[in-house]
């Protein structure tokens, strides 16, 4: 793995940051950070095709799969949080900070994201920059599947969520069914499903040590900043999702459960 190519994404991603905080305190709403975050991986999978040394197929794949759940992943976000007010994340942040949100943002939101995203990308860039081997391997084939079935999970669940939603009749209601039958939250699940694909395309040329990304990515949507974080407002919100909590597993889907998938 290249150090200098470590460094260029680092810095790239650090002025992107920048920019999207700059953008943040016109509009006064630290929000927009999540729908730049696919945006982000984008930046880095381009400097990876453009600037790696790796196999030309293995770059050219990396790109594929991160532009199509980037851009999805983006445009989902944005579409989701259009006309409404800052996430209750963020509003939390800003009125305990009070009038020094502004520049403390940068630090506890920007940079913090930019940290994870660089430690997060480095299976895309280990996978792009390795020329050996130049063959399609196992390893290759377990991180396509892993991937697509990731990518499946989370846009099939977040796809069913917005449709579920739009429907005026299910207004404090919890969806029960399809991918929302196996996992309280099959779009999370997918998305820890598509980094590990990523993390083994990087196994697949030697990269074992960039399996920190899909660990970290795990452990956030697990126990930082999905699941628990998300449970704790539907449960107080919605009085059916106790009952939900009781039949549903939390991430990992129940097998048993595929027939309520219908």
């Amino acid at each position: 793995m290249d150090p200098w190519l470590l460094a260029v994404s680092a810095v790239a991603i650090v002025m992107f940051m920048t920019l999207i905080w700059v953008l943040s305190v016109a509009v006064r709403n630290a929000s927009i950070v999540d729908v730049f975050w696919g945006p982000g991986f984008i930046l880095v999978a381009f400097l990876g095709t453009f600037l790696a040394s790796g196999d030309v197929i293995r770059r050219v794949l990396v790109l594929g799969m991160v532009l199509t759940w980037g851009c999805r992943l983006s445009g989902h976000i944005g579409w989701r949080n259009r006309g409404k007010p800052e996430d209750f994340r963020y509003r939390r942040f800003r009125a305990n900070a009070g009038s020094s949100f502004w520049w403390r943002s940068y630090f506890t939101v920007f940079l913090l994201q930019g940290c994870v995203m660089w430690v997060v990308a480095l299976p895309l860039l280990v996978a792009q920059d390795a020329s050996y081997p130049s063959f399609i391997t196992g390893w290759d084939i377990v991180a396509v599947v892993t991937w697509v079935t990731g990518f499946v999970f989370e846009a099939g669940g977040d796809l069913q969520l917005m449709r579920f939603k739009s429907n005026p009749d299910n207004q404090g209601r919890v969806l029960r069914s399809g991918f929302w039958g196996l996992t309280r939250h099959p779009n999370y699940f997918g998305e820890a499903l598509v980094w590990w694909g990523f993390g083994f395309l990087a196994l697949s040329v030697g990269g074992w040590w960039s399996l920190i990304s899909p660990i970290v990515m795990t452990v956030f949507l697990v126990r930082v900043s999905g699941v628990v974080m998300l449970e704790r407002a539907l449960i107080d919100s919605k009085p059916e999702y106790r009952a939900y909590v009781e039949e549903t597993p939390a991430f990992f889907p129940r097998i048993l459960s595929w027939r309520r998938f219908r």
